[in-house]
């Protein structure tokens, strides 16, 4: 009896996911809009929420169980938080565009915020007022100079303003035997003589090691002069006395610089922080180890509706609405992730591979479920229920609609209710 609920409960676990390679071999042939995949991604997760709240949270409390199914809630919409941003950082956030533009907006925001905490030490910077800083957001970036690589050549006209982040650089006079003016290091702001005054650069900066700077571009910071009328004028005054004294080390008000930091950060607007593909492209240069890391986090998606499978068909069938949501949610998963692997550079072999294994895992998941759940009691199924509907319900809110939303827009709220109607429609299918 056992053998046949194990093996029942990994054809189900197989049949729920066998719409994983199913949406990667669509994508492959198949580049619709955005709407269109938001429409599929919001279907999907309207089914999923019916699937859990008919299958799951409904039995739980006809068994009159709310405790138990509470405190599997919070267990696993926790666990799947906590794993989720430990598998983001390792790069799993770009299994999805969705998932990819927040954590990037989010990191951009964290070093947005770094640089104004830096500019804010700046006499320069703090003339500008906090409300106009922000239209400097869209406009900023980094740029990487390695040991001895020039960052600024003596003579040349002023087009940009560097603020070093990480890494010593050293100013020098090319036309006295390289004398070298000053040494500067994270926090301090170079190049802007040329950029307010007009004049060419009055020294060379080069590099000391590997060094990171942000970049703002003269065409962003003459906005901000065109947008004030005396603020201009008041630039070439502070960059003369940028000049007689070299460095330009005036005395710093703290306190005064603290105040405009906090403004500046207050002003944020998160839609300044939408990344580009170069910032995507360079966030997957960085995770080395992240194919296995979208692996593992898709398959942290997946584990709950698993385990639920085969434990659900011990001593009793599992539900047509139950396999038939997890199905339709699969499917627009996939096939939405498998879309932006390829734009990313996956081969088709390996992106159906890595669906098709996560097919085979769902169905083991299912079958360890049925045997580990055998002789389990009522409030044990309970506790467990609650657990996959707490991670499912959080992995919905944290990924599908946001992805969807992204992508699609107004469309995300009635493709979500189609979606539910139609798993509640197969619910009644006997």
């Amino acid at each position: 009896m056992a053998e046949s609920l194990a093996l029942l409960a990994f054809g189900y676990g197989l049949l729920s996911a066998a719409s994983l390679p199913l949406g990667a071999m669509l994508a492959a042939y198949w580049q619709p809009g955005n709407r269109t995949i938001a429409g599929l991604m919001a279907f999907g997760a309207g089914a999923l929420l019916a699937a859990l709240t008919i299958d799951l949270v409904a039995h739980a409390l006809e068994r009159d169980h709310f405790y138990p199914l509470a405190a599997g809630c919070l267990l696993g919409g926790g666990l799947f938080i906590g794993l989720n941003q430990i598998l983001n950082n390792k790069g799993a956030f770009l299994r999805k565009v969705g998932t990819t533009v927040d954590y990037l907006r989010k990191r951009k925001r964290r070093e947005v915020a770094d640089l104004f905490e830096r500019l804010s030490r700046s006499p320069v910077f703090r003339e500008v007022p906090p409300s106009q800083v922000q239209a400097l957001v869209p406009h900023v970036y980094k740029r990487h100079y390695d040991n001895d690589e020039q960052i600024v050549e003596q003579g040349t006209r002023g087009e940009e303003l560097f603020v070093i982040d990480k890494g010593q650089v050293r100013v020098y006079n090319a036309e006295r035997l390289d004398q070298t003016v000053a040494e500067l290091g994270p926090g301090d702001v170079v190049g802007e003589i040329a950029l307010l005054t007009g004049q060419p650069r009055a020294a060379s900066i080069v590099a000391c090691g590997n060094v990171q700077v942000w970049v703002v571009p003269a065409a962003a910071f003459a906005e901000l002069a065109r947008a004030m009328p005396d603020f201009r004028e008041r630039l070439r005054a502070l960059a003369q006395e940028r000049i007689e004294e070299l460095r330009g080390q005036e005395l710093i008000d703290d306190e005064r610089a603290d105040e405009w930091f906090e403004n500046v950060h207050d002003l944020l607007d998160d839609t300044d922080l939408t990344p580009t593909q170069a910032d995507v492209k360079e966030a997957a240069a960085e995770h080395h180890g992240a194919p296995m890391a979208i692996w593992l986090g898709i398959l942290l998606d997946g584990i709950p509706e698993s385990f639920v499978i085969g434990s659900s068909v011990i001593g009793s069938t599992v539900s047509l609405s139950l396999i038939g949501g997890l199905f339709l949610a699969n499917f627009p998963e996939a096939f939405s992730s498998s879309i932006g692997m390829r734009e990313q550079g996956w081969s088709q072999r390996r992106v159906f591979l890595m669906w098709a294994s996560l097919t085979l895992v769902t169905g083991v998941g299912a079958w360890l479920g049925s045997i580990f759940f055998v002789g389990a009691d009522p409030v044990t199924f309970s506790f467990v229920e609650g657990v996959a509907a707490g991670a499912m319900l959080t992995m919905i809110a944290e990924t599908m609609l946001p992805e969807a939303f992204h992508r699609g827009g107004a469309i995300t709220g009635i493709s979500t209710l189609l979606g539910f109607l139609a798993a509640c429609f197969l619910s009644t299918l006997h």
